[in-house]
This record gives C-alpha cells, structure tokens and sequence, in this order.
C-alpha cells in the first residue's frame, strides 16, 4: 500500500515557515509580497522535482500538472492555499499545499500513469488579510473576480490588488484567463487543518467533511463628527464609535437569536482621529457572518442593514455598508466523502464526518467541479495563531487518504 513519508512533510511545512515577515512572530505572508515569491519558488521547485510541468495562471495561483493517458480528460485538482493571516500559524493552507506535493512525488518514484490528468495547486489570497474578500484564487478560477474587483480591493497602504499584482509581474487585464472552461475540472480535493477543537479532543484521525458554512463579510463606515472631548456637551456630540460599538452589540445578539450554529463576529476596528482629547469622527470595521442555514445568514445580514439605518437617525451619523464576500452554505460531493471514508477505513484510521465552520477554497471550487475536503486535527483548536500545530503523523494520515481517493477519481492502476 502506497504511504506518505513524515519527514518530508516535516521538512516542507518547516521549510515554508522559514518566508515570514514576522520571524519569531508566526507566519505573516501576505500575497504578492517578498514572502509570497519564496514559497512559490520552492513549492515549484519541488513540483518540478516531482516531475510535474510547472505553470501559473493569470490570477497568480501555482500549479504543477502530471498528464493523463487518455486525452482531453478533465483533471483532478488538489491542493490548498499558501497565504497567511497575520501573526498566523504554519500550518494553515501550507498542510494542503504539502499533500499535494506529496502525493505528486509518490506518482512519480512509482511511475504511475493515471487516465485522468492531475493538477497540484497552490492558491494565493485565501485568507484575504491584505485585500480583504479572500477566497481570490478559486474565486478567480471560477469567474467571480472582475477586473475592477482588483481596483477596488486595497490593503492599508492603499495598494491596490492590481497594483500589486502588476508589481509582481502579473497583468491584472488578463485575469479572466484564470477562469477554468466549464468541464475541464472533474473533481478538487482540499486537505486543510481542523482549525478548531473537535478531532483531537474525541481522539479521532480525520474529518470528512460534508458541509462548508455559508459566510457573509462586509465593511462598515461610520461618519460622525470629531470635537474637543471637553468642550462638546454630551447631548450635542456625533459621535461614530458610539454608534459603532451598538452595532457590535446588535450583530451579537442577531446570530445568538438565529441560532443554529449562527455565527457572527467583528474582527478588525479603527477609530479616527485617535486622539484621547477627541470625540471619534469616524469608524471602519468588519463584520463576519457565517452559517449553515442561508435563510439565518440573510436573517442576520439584513436585520444589522436595517439597524445601521436606525443608527443614523439616532446619532446622527452616516453609515455605509459594503459586500466583501458572500458565499452560500456549500454540500460536498456523496461520491469523494464515500472515498474518503472507505479509504481512511482500509487503512485503520479513525474518522467522522463534520461540517466545517471555516470557509475554504473548496466551497468556491463547487461550481466548477465534484468537491471533497479532509481535515487533520489541530492541537488544542488553536489556528489564525504562532501556537497553530497539527502533528506530522496527523498530515501523512491525511495524505494517505486522500492519495486513495485521487488514485480512484484519476483512474490510476497501482
């Protein structure tokens, strides 16, 4: 039986964490950045030392391509992301990235030919934590990213995705050429760490997963007015952050009421002008709504619109809201999660199937093919963080199974 090798994996994730902007800091790798240009190099030096034929789309995601025998077959995609959040983990769309390279070198010091061709990708701006959206290599692949989406989405800097994809030597006029023809693709399979508590607190090998969350993420503006803190009369102030923080409590309330699993959370804010002295004038911050139920997550989205409204009239403020990204709750494929389990069952693995409560590139990836997403338990539930572990045993029984699967989705006699 064809196996994963732990100290390759070992010596991939290490050598991935070594391209930080943060040294000592966790893994802080954003896309299109310096960080960003030495994972790709040697994730394609490995590709090519798997004897894959190395490409990159106009979007910017990495691939590497092992042909099949029969031609014309749609191919076989698997693999994950390899940007970070910041301050993140290791091991967070890097352990997917490295299944994919693994698998990749199995075919080739084994010499086996599958009918289907197979495609190992590496896919930037997942996380969206210098553009914000994510979810922008698969989004890309299946035409939802237009080309004034990339003028549109900026970093702190004010650098524009289209900027900083020219900078690093892509055409951001060219980016409908990432999108995938329709039956090209005939599945996409994503191995990606647990990023919560679940598999290692029951003991349990793997997760199959068979529902992705939907996901709501949107930008709030708040314009007040700035004063002299001492000076303005409490019942004369615009202030924004006043008004802010009874959004905050709104949106916790909303997905407490929705139930279900319903999620919601405002993860990033700024306050302007920042001084002690000054009634705030202005207030940036995001929200992020996530549920398996898409009517919950309209019901939440909708009734925080309709309470930014009340929030003007109150406070006298104006207020916009902006869609980054929205995503509808997503089944994976009967067929690749039956794989998984018969597999993972061959091989003395424990599993158990679960919905995942993080959006993944795989989600995306539903409208243009058949979909399977395993995760490998993450230490303690610890992720987005320098703390984020899973062990390298945990990554081979992973690969190990869906190496299975892609053997049987390619058509590969072993």
């Amino acid at each position: 039986m064809l196996e994963a090798k732990t100290e390759r994996i070992r010596k991939d994730i290490e050598t991935m964490a070594g391209f930080t902007a943060t040294p000592g800091k966790g893994m802080t790798r954003f896309s299109f950045s310096k960080e960003d240009r030495l994972t790709r190099d040697y994730i394609a030096s490995e590709m090519k030392g798997a004897g894959l034929a190395v490409f990159e789309d106009a979007a910017g995601n990495l691939f590497g391509r092992r042909e099949g025998t029969v031609p014309g077959a749609p191919a076989v995609m698997i693999g994950s992301h390899f940007d970070s959040v910041k301050n993140g983990g290791a091991f967070d769309g890097p352990a997917g990235v490295v299944m994919g390279l693994e698998i990749a070198r199995i075919l080739h010091e084994n010499g086996i030919a599958p009918e289907h061709p197979l495609e190992f990708a590496a896919l930037v701006e997942e996380e969206g934590a210098r553009f914000g959206g994510g979810l922008y290599g698969s989004r890309a692949m299946t035409g939802k990213v237009t080309r004034e989406a990339l003028d549109t989405f900026k970093d702190r800097d004010g650098v524009s995705a289209a900027e900083a994809m020219k900078a690093f030597g892509f055409d951001p006029d060219r980016i409908g050429e990432a999108i995938r023809t329709e039956g090209s693709l005939k599945a996409f399979i994503e191995m990606h760490i647990e990023q919560g508590p679940i598999l290692e607190s029951e003991g349990t090998d793997l997760g199959l997963v068979k529902t992705i969350v939907g996901i709501s993420q949107r930008e709030v503006e708040i314009l007040g007015r700035p004063d002299h803190a001492g000076t303005t009369p409490m019942d004369m102030r615009c202030n924004a952050l006043l008004a802010a923080s009874e959004a905050v409590l709104f949106l916790d309330r909303a997905a407490k009421e929705a139930a279900g699993g319903t999620v919601g959370t405002v993860g990033r804010m700024e306050v302007f002008p920042g001084g002690a002295n000054i009634v705030p004038g202005r207030v940036f911050f995001t929200i992020d709504v996530r549920s398996a139920d898409m009517s919950k997550l309209e019901q939440v989205t909708g009734s925080f619109a309709a309470f930014l409204k009340e929030l003007e009239k109150k406070h006298g403020v104006t207020i916009s809201l902006t869609d980054k990204l929205t995503v509808r709750p997503v089944e994976m494929s009967a067929e690749i999660l039956g794989l998984f389990g018969a597999e993972a069952a061959k091989r003395g693995y424990s599993s158990k199937v679960m919905q995942s409560g993080a959006g993944h590139d795989a989600m995306i990836m539903a409208s243009a093919a058949d979909v399977g997403l395993v995760f490998v338990p993450s230490k303690g539930g610890r992720s987005h963080c320098p703390e984020e572990w899973t062990d390298y045993g945990q990554i081979k029984k992973g690969v190990d199974v869906v190496l299975g699967a892609v053997l049987s989705l390619a058509k590969a006699a072993v």
